[in-house]
């Protein structure tokens, strides 16, 4: 049964891409504005991921939630084991469904539009929370909400964006997820320094609602639902988890790449203020300042590499370009992890900066190249499983093994210890993306140059 929101402002025609046949590439451009606001959601949704982390981590390592110290990286990865599973279920399970939906909206823009207004109810108990259950109730609680907003949102990109618009979309993505953190972290370090962190939570929440309403207004809906063809909702969802997946066996190597990559990542952001305050001895406003200047390092040396880096993969191959970002990831946090003083660690985050900001404006380009059109929501949803486990996965492995080393070595040891075990993730990265087949870019084609 299709689902009718009744929901005004359908889009006019005019203002969709061509399409290319049934669920394939649009072939027409889409303007470079409706691009600019529709990659501004990224920024509303990883801004709400970099403040809640980083709000999490302050609760944690510096409130009365966790007072051990030794019990940090224990109590870390029992919260975020719900998150993770509300997360890996219901993004796949939604974006799927909206492959089916019919709205005077399109499929996606009704669940882009509850998820986000859910998110303000829960961002504003998290902010509220005064013991580690309410924290975790609701973390767990936005992890639902957001998700329905994310799983359908992740397929609208890949329903609007012509073939010869995929690097360039690509970029915005990584730029606008970088700095959807960056917005995060500097709400959230700032209202540590004016003794009000709560404070930081209620305006990301604005943040969030604003892209949302950029997107929802202005952008159109491009691709046509799947037909349905009798299906009921229920089959829809166990059609979700169906191993006609396994099939496409680019697509699951690159999820391998993608969750150990992210999970190097993972283990520097998710654990940076304890190793700022176990193995550097820092107090919580030196903690936060620090980061902050780690931070802004970590950004420049993104954002110089995102576009360079997609423009790069359109000539040479995807691939390749995150190879490199692997390598410098790999050199970036064992640096952190063995700096004898913080700017040291400081340019090990820059190039773990440089790293990332190419893995974001490459992967995401591969995964569009590889994925079935018409399934993008289920695609692009089932993608969440490797980047919400990877989180689970690097919190868990990090944070146990911190409090293995601290309880073994002595408190401090233990960061450093999860961080090269964050750097090691690197390399299972390049070894897993080995198996992938990637199709030919656009450029390749366009200059004519044969790919077979």
């Amino acid at each position: 049964m299709a689902v009718d929101t009744g929901l005004a402002g359908e889009a006019l025609a005019d203002d969709i891409p061509a399409l290319d046949g049934a669920h394939q590439r649009p072939t027409a451009s889409l303007p470079i504005v409706h691009l600019i606001r529709i990659s501004l959601y990224w920024l509303g949704l990883t801004a709400i991921d970099g403040a809640v982390g980083l709000f999490n981590q302050n609760r944690l390592n510096f409130g009365a939630f966790a007072p051990d110290p030794l019990e940090v990286g224990r109590i870390a990865f029992l919260m975020s084991i719900p998150v993770a599973i509300i997360s890996i279920l219901i993004q796949p399970t939604i974006g799927s469904i909206s492959d089916y939906t019919v709205s005077r909206w399109g499929r996606r823009k009704p669940y882009i539009v509850i998820g986000s207004l859910l998110d303000l109810v829960f961002l504003a108990g998290i902010a509220l929370s005064n013991s580690i259950l309410m924290l975790a109730a609701f973390s767990a609680l936005l992890a639902v909400s957001t998700n329905i907003a994310r799983g359908p949102f992740q397929g609208y990109v890949p329903d609007l964006i012509a073939e010869k618009q995929v690097g360039l979309a690509s970029a915005l993505v990584g730029l606008m997820q970088i700095l959807g953190n960056v917005t995060g972290f500097v709400l959230v370090t700032v209202a540590v320094l004016i003794g009000r962190i709560e404070l930081a939570i209620f305006v990301v929440a604005i943040v969030e609602l604003v892209t949302m309403i950029a997107v929802v207004a202005r952008v159109p809906e491009g691709q046509p639902p799947k037909p349905r063809n009798g299906k009921s909702t229920m089959t829809i969802i166990r059609e979700v988890w169906g191993t006609d997946v396994l099939q496409e066996r680019s697509y699951v190597w690159l999820l391998a790449s993608r969750f150990f990559f992210l999970m190097g990542g993972a283990i520097l952001v998710n654990l940076i203020l304890t190793y700022l305050k176990q193995t550097h001895e820092l107090g919580q406003d030196a903690a936060n300042s620090t980061n902050l200047v780690m931070l802004v390092t970590i950004v420049v040396a993104n954002v110089l590499a995102i576009i360079p880096s997609a423009r790069l993969s359109d000539r040479i191959g995807r691939k390749p370009v995150i190879y490199a970002s692997c390598v410098i990831g790999f050199v970036g946090v064992g640096l952190a992890a063995l700096a004898p003083s913080i700017p040291i660690a400081i340019v090990g985050g820059a190039l773990f900066g440089a790293a990332a900001g190419t893995f974001l404006a490459v992967d995401w380009a591969l995964m569009t190249d590889i994925i079935p059109k018409a399934s993008s929501g289920r695609y692009m949803g089932l993608s969440n499983v490797a980047t919400t486990s990877s989180t689970v996965i690097a919190v868990a492995t990090g944070g146990l093994l911190l409090d293995a080393v601290n309880i073994a070595f002595g408190l401090g040891v233990g960061p450093r210890a999860a961080f090269l075990l964050g750097s090691a993730y690197f390399v299972i990265a390049a070894i897993t993306l080995r198996p992938v087949v990637e199709p030919p870019s656009f450029a390749r084609r366009a200059a004519g140059i044969p790919t077979g």
